[in-house]
């Protein structure tokens, strides 16, 4: 007897859609290829084999759904391609896609594109024709050589006639080994510096704030610098989004980088919406230097980012200062967000490179066209982990991506770092992320993250702490920035040959040589009792400082290292958490509806089922509409997310239910009496509930969803989504995503509290409602 799971059927079942337009079965696709036969020919022959008609989705004589899901087929297993109906159900399948794409021809390849929309012209507009012609003649197997034999020169050369579909393709043919091979010997250092140049390791800085409070964040820098980190960038990721406060936030980075002297040396940003950065620089000229955008590998997926290849062709094209264009991506971000579209997530990320490349292109002419000599300051920062287990679980995943996207990026002639990350909802521990390094390292990226320890206080994920850097650097040999290395030798952190040196670990010492810059006159003692007291206020919001070091100098102190690892065992039983049954009943007006997940881990695991309410919950909706009547502007609704504890500490959620209910009393709108509580309820449930309560109204009509997030950042966090749109919006299935919502994070007695999260998510809900 077959035992079926969830992803045996998922791939079984988008096999059957594949092949059923064909006439083939199972045993067609896996047949064996002819000697030499290529992936195009082989769907040819499979194609006139069946009956000779034209099948669902054919394209030139062979099935489409089917191409895409041999391809697919040619990756080591993820999650995420499992989901989309792509992954190899067994090695000899996966060896099979292999072999067929290592002897298709790079000409075929380009002629059969997998998708198609806007971004894949844009893509193909910044190809060199003249090399595209030499690689044409090559097979994918024949390219995969040319690539581990051939010097960096060379590679380089023919690699810009390469298209994204087929550095996508041709890093499925690599074992690990290959792809660090490849990896480590083609560089794009950034100009003006060896910043992604061989035998460099540079760090973007991320000094995040639950609060946004610029104490927390000009402290973090400090500390960064007393370890000898921080050269690439100082990146901040706002928890508000609102222009003003992203220009305080600017504003505090840039006095630090003016008071070291480094404004030309180093970059700083505000990882904000590209439109709010824009709208920042307006507000206050000069403010900003570098301009950031997470991207995605087809037009629809960067609708959900809120923007279009026009959009970003406009900013790309307004950049004329020494400093252009910062993007992010992932895998996995695609299909998660609802655009997979069929085909996996190595493609969509390749795609996103080709983005990089044709908008660093861009910058480039405009510039020209301006006579600006400074050529375009680039570069993509991969964020690998960062979903969650939907994408993958396990750290020898995470190591395989993160070494596939350093090689497409570098032959997208991109500088490419990587956040080496992962979520508390994944298999990876504070521990395994050590060995994920070591593994990545000798590919050489450009630069990782740097945190004062694994943790981020905001965004609650693990990544690269500064001692990272430290033991990364002595393990691997690599260096800082020759600049920064001089700014760190200056000040007594790094000694000549970049080892620890008097000042290392010390961030009062930089506070003091920060304030004696800017002309502070006061005694050594008088500013060492106001750094200690800044410090103790900055840990007291639950930011994290790093101070000194344990037995070796890339150890955390041994008082943190244990608080760390305390945290990180809160975060796993806040994930594992659930709302007890009768949680409805202790809350005034609160009906209780459910998601499709059957239980946590089926929560976990397959985000999906979270997203979609089950029928009895939908027919409760419909109750209760027709019980409103179409008299409600606003409902409340409450999920557990991804941190139940958050939700059920009644110190925080009462408060703040109280204060909304009596501020939103006073906007004259309309809120429905009678909040709503969802059981393993992800973000899109709350979509799914507005378009069962507004269907068919007329107005804007806005749902405020209160749900648990952030586990792992030393506080338990609830946010507000709040998402205004048309009754007519609303009354169209799926129609209403991300895009169109704003957020109120890290709300908590001791991050953003109550009171204060209540009175932001009005702000933005009356300005939302006026249009």
């Amino acid at each position: 007897m077959t035992t079926w799971n969830r992803r045996r059927f998922v791939q079984t079942s988008m096999l059957g859609l594949a092949t059923a337009g064909m006439g083939l079965s199972w045993e067609d696709v896996c047949a064996e290829p002819l000697a030499d036969e290529g992936l195009v020919s082989y769907l040819k022959r499979l194609r006139s084999d069946a009956d000779g008609g034209v099948g669902s989705g054919a394209d030139n004589g062979f099935d489409l759904n089917l191409y895409r899901q041999l391809i697919g087929h040619a990756n080591e297993f993820k999650e995420g391609d499992a989901s989309l109906g792509v992954a190899a159900p067994n090695p000899a399948a996966r060896q099979r896609a292999r072999q067929l794409l290592s002897n298709t021809l790079i000409a075929d390849l380009d002629a059969h594109p997998i998708f198609e929309d806007q971004l894949t012209n844009l893509i193909d507009e910044w190809i060199d024709q003249e090399q595209r012609a030499i690689a044409a003649r090559l097979t994918l197997g024949e390219l995969k050589l040319f690539l581990l034999m051939e010097t960096e020169d060379r590679i380089k050369e023919l690699a810009k006639g390469l298209s994204s579909f087929v550095i996508g393709c041709v890093v499925k043919l690599m074992s690990n080994d290959e792809l660090v091979a490849v990896g480590g010997k083609v560089f794009h250092p950034m100009p003006g510096s060896r910043l992604g140049a061989k035998g460099y390791l540079g760090a973007r800085v991320q000094p995040n704030s639950p609060t946004d409070h610029v104490d927390d964040i000009r402290w973090q820098v400090l500390d960064a610098w007393s370890y000898g980190v921080g050269d690439m960038l100082l990146g901040t990721n706002p928890v508000s989004s609102d222009p003003q406060s992203v220009v305080s936030i600017e504003q505090t980075l840039q006095d630090l980088l003016v008071t070291f002297g480094l404004e030309r040396t180093l970059p700083h940003c505000v990882l904000a919406h590209i439109d709010v950065q824009a709208e920042a620089e307006r507000l206050v000229p000069g403010c900003t230097r570098l301009w950031f955008q997470s991207i995605a590998g087809c037009d629809s997926a960067n609708k959900t980012f809120d923007i279009s290849i026009e959009k970003m062709i406009a900013h790309a094209e307004r950049r004329d200062g020494q400093f252009d264009l910062y993007f992010e991506t992932g895998q996995g971000a695609d299909f998660t967000n609802g655009h997979g579209h069929g085909f996996d997530m190595v493609i969509h990320e390749s795609r996103k490179y080709g983005f990089a490349r044709a908008l660093t292109a861009r910058v480039a002419e405009a510039k020209l066209l301006r006579g600006i000599a400074s050529p375009p300051w680039v570069h993509v920062n991969d964020v690998a982990g960062f979903i969650g287990p939907e994408v993958f679980r396990r750290k020898e995943q995470l190591v395989r991506c993160c070494l596939e996207d350093i090689v497409m990026g570098k032959l997208h002639g991109l500088t490419i770092g990587l956040d080496v990350c992962s979520t508390l909802h994944m298999d990876i521990s504070l521990d395994d992320l050590d060995w994920c390094l070591d593994q990545i390292m000798p590919a050489n990226p450009a630069y990782l993250m740097a945190l004062p320890t694994k943790i981020d206080p905001m965004l609650g994920y693990l990544t690269t702490g500064y001692q990272d850097h430290v033991r990364l650097r002595e393990r691997f040999g690599y260096r800082v920035d020759d600049a920064m290395g001089e700014f760190f030798q200056s000040l007594g952190v790094l000694d000549q040959a970049g080892k620890p040196a008097e000042h290392f670990g010390d961030p009062i010492w930089m506070f003091k040589q920060y304030c004696r810059r800017q002309g502070d006159v006061r005694s050594d003692e008088a500013l060492e009792s106001l750094a200690r007291r800044e410090m103790a206020e900055v840990q007291s919001r639950g930011v994290f400082l790093a101070s000194g070091h344990g037995a070796s100098f890339h150890d955390l102190a041994p008082a943190i290292d244990q608080k760390i690892r305390a945290i990180y065992a809160d975060a796993k039983q806040s994930i594992w958490s659930e709302l007890p049954e009768n949680f409805s009943a202790s809350l005034p007006l609160a009906m209780s509806i459910r998601t499709e997940s059957t239980n946590r881990e089926d929560y976990i695991l397959h985000p999906a089922s979270g997203e979609q309410l089950n029928s009895l919950s939908k027919e409760k909706l419909q109750q209760l509409r027709r019980r409103q009547e179409g008299a409600v502007d606003i409902q409340v609704v409450i999920s557990d997310g991804l941190n139940a504890l958050s939700i059920l500490d009644r110190a925080q959620l009462m408060p703040f239910l109280d204060r909304l209910e009596s501020l939103l009393s006073t906007t004259g709108m309309r809120c429905s009496k009678e909040l709503l509580v969802i059981h393993s309820g992800r973000v899109r449930a709350g979509y799914r509930v507005g378009e069962e309560l507004f269907v068919g109204l007329s107005g804007p009509r806005a749902l405020l969803h209160v749900i648990g997030e952030r586990p792992g950042t030393g506080h338990r966090t609830f946010s507000v989504y709040l998402t205004v749109a048309m009754g007519g919006d609303w009354s169209i299935p799926n129609t209403i995503d991300h895009d169109v919502t704003k957020v109120v994070s890290g709300i908590a007695t001791t991050a953003l509290s109550p009171d204060l999260g209540a009175r932001e998510t009005v702000r933005l809900l009356q300005l939302e409602m006026q249009g």
